[in-house]
């Protein structure tokens, strides 16, 4: 080893910088701190120049105490520099940068240590090298040894603020960078992303929200994150770029929401974690608040993922789904691609086995009925027969909705010829359900002019004891049967007609019709031939519930009616022979009583 060899720098000063001591180590980077101020004051461009080559050879030299030796050697040099540091960067950062890849984690350590000192003189002019800067630091993140990601975590601070004095200091390179690591796994190097979108994110001089749609899929992954500290800094990261939105909604091209609906789409799914499920529809929320009518194309999105998250009150779901509601009325002006899609999603979820979700689908198709029916017409032979089947859902708060009642009625009719169980079972639930949402009349109407048309006796008699039943106790129909009572106009006469000749295949059922609508002569008539029906144990059951209806509230004008001169005569036949026909059991005591309280009339007992 002879000075020629390192000159300007002796070959003593070399032989003490790489020794494996650090106190020897430190003394020659003070020698070479007082020769650089030398050179540099005396205007020796070259020599210094030639002195930063000789440390460079010695950063990347094979032997690890002479690049730790390179290392402080360099820091030495800048900080004898100082502000005129900048135009030698370039040789003072290079041979740091190739050291932390080195397997020796105390040449890591010291790298970290001589780049601080480089980056602290240098300032601004080390962003030439910001790319590698920064490659450097996320991995160093991750780095084994804790020592190590110390030095790293100081370094990146000192980076980053030399960042942020930069005003013009170029956001869409390191967007690039951070978007190309963004799906990282490691929490150290997620952490390391997320702290420098957090520190970019709350300096006033820079603007990342035309970025988040290209970030925020990787962002919504690290709330899965295995490490507490990385979801809540995740999360508040999150919370702090929707806030930015809701202040600057413009900061959104149409494009940019349109990528954002579709990864918020993505992680409200129910298969996904429960925070960034959270998270998603929190977004969604603000989202159709903040853009309203903007948001409107991507229902069918939104849809697919609040509907099946409606039972679950911790999420925003519901509060998504009313908005819409409210959101979406009759001047509502929806392109027919949107509503097919929407459509799609409806039927896709009109079976789900949540029941929040199969009630929310059909009153999205009722408030899209009323408010676009033309619009939805066209997809009714989608619609309806996935509808019907909604009918013999055990939930009693669904309800079809149907824009052709005869059709309707039609296909209705068919799943109860097919399904006995369903007539029998939910049959009354249906009926009532139906009038709740179409005019009464209307219905009983239509299915009785197509059970005429039926071949089976007893399927008619079974839908008419059903449609029967239904009419005279569901407070639904109370209107209708105000209406068959009073019998005013046409068209009650023509309804009551209509029910009347379906009523016929069910004597008992006629009975109770004539009773309802005040035909009392017609009920009599009917009475005396009740003796020709065979009187099996179906058509007992009958008169005995017919018999409970007349002392029920529903038919106390029936019971007013024996003090009337004018009607008693009939009605007490019909009652008289009811009682004539019915074995002795609670109802039969029930009507002799009954019978025995009218005036002027006396009844063998």
């Amino acid at each position: 080893m002879t000075d020629n060899q390192y000159a300007p720098l002796t070959a003593n000063i070399v032989r003490t910088l790489t020794d494996k001591l650090y106190e020897k180590r430190k003394a020659a980077a003070l020698d070479i701190e007082k020769l650089v101020r030398d050179l540099h004051a005396t205007n020796q461009v070259s020599q210094l120049e030639k002195l930063l080559t000789v440390l460079r050879e010695l950063a990347m030299a094979s032997n690890g105490h002479t690049r730790k030796g390179g290392l402080i050697g360099l820091a030495a040099a800048a900080i004898a520099l100082g502000k005129n540091a900048a135009p030698y960067t370039v040789h003072l950062i290079e041979p740091v940068l190739s050291c932390f890849n080195d397997p020796d984690l105390q040449v890591r350590y010291y790298a970290c240590e001589s780049l601080y000192n480089i980056v602290k003189i240098c300032k601004t002019a080390v962003l030439s090298h910001f790319d590698q800067l920064f490659d450097v630091l996320w991995k160093l993140s991750a780095d084994t040894d804790q020592n190590v990601r110390s030095g790293a975590e100081l370094l990146d601070r000192l980076l980053m603020d030399i960042v942020v004095s930069k005003e013009d200091f170029d956001i869409a390179n390191l967007m690039s960078l951070i978007r190309d690591r963004i799906y990282v796994q490691t929490s150290s190097n997620r952490k390391f992303i997320v702290t420098w979108l957090n520190v970019m994110l709350t300096t006033p001089s820079f603007n990342l929200l035309p970025y988040v749609a290209e970030v925020s899929d990787g962002l919504f992954r690290m709330l899965a994150d295995g490490q507490p500290a990385v979801r809540d800094v995740t999360e508040t990261l999150l919370g702090q770029f929707l806030q930015g939105i809701h202040n600057k909604p413009e900061a959104l091209s149409h494009e940019d929401r349109s990528q954002m609906v579709s990864v918020l789409l993505a992680h409200a799914h129910e298969d996904e974690p429960a925070l960034g499920r959270k998270l998603s529809l929190i977004w969604m929320d603000e989202f159709v608040r903040i853009y309203k009518e903007k948001i409107i194309p991507y229902l069918s999105s939104y849809l697919t993922a609040i509907l099946p998250s409606l039972d679950c009150d911790e999420l925003k779901a519901k509060s998504v789904n009313d908005y819409f509601l409210r959101l979406i009325d009759a001047n509502t002006r929806i392109d027919e691609q949107t509503i097919s899609s929407v459509v799609e999603v409806l039927l896709k979820f009109v079976d789900h086995n949540k029941q929040e979700t199969r009630i929310a689908v059909l009153n999205w198709i009722l408030h899209l009925n009323s408010t676009m029916p033309s619009q939805l017409f066209v997809h009714m032979e989608r619609i309806f027969p996935v509808l019907l089947a909604t009918l013999s859902d055990t939930s009693d708060e669904l309800a079809p909705v149907s824009p052709s009642l005869v059709k309707f009625a039609i296909s209705l009719l068919e799943m109860f010829r097919a399904e006995p169980a369903l007539l029998n079972d939910r049959g009354v639930l249906i009926i009532r359900q139906l009038c709740l949402l179409m005019e009464p009349a209307h219905i009983y109407r239509a299915l009785c002019v197509l059970l005429l048309r039926e071949q089976s006796i007893t399927f008619i008699q079974n839908a008419v004891s059903m449609l029967h039943g239904v009419l005279l106790t569901a407070t639904e129909l109370f209107i209708l049967r105000d209406q068959l009572r009073k019998l005013e106009g046409k068209d009650s006469v023509s309804l009551f007609e209509c029910l009347f000749r379906c009523w016929c295949y069910r004597p008992i059922a006629l009975l109770g019709l004539c009773l309802l609508s005040q035909n009392y002569a017609q009920a009599a008539e009917i009475a005396l031939l009740l003796s020709q029906v065979d009187m099996t144990l179906d058509v007992l059951v009958e008169i005995d519930k017919l018999v409970n209806m007349i002392e029920s509230p529903v038919l106390a004008y029936v019971r007013m009616d024996l003090l009337a001169a004018s009607h008693q005569r009939s009605l007490s036949t019909v009652l008289s022979a009811l009682l004539m026909l019915m074995p002795q059991s609670d109802a039969f005591h029930t009507l002799h009583k009954r019978l025995q309280a009218v005036p002027s009339l006396t009844v063998v007992g």
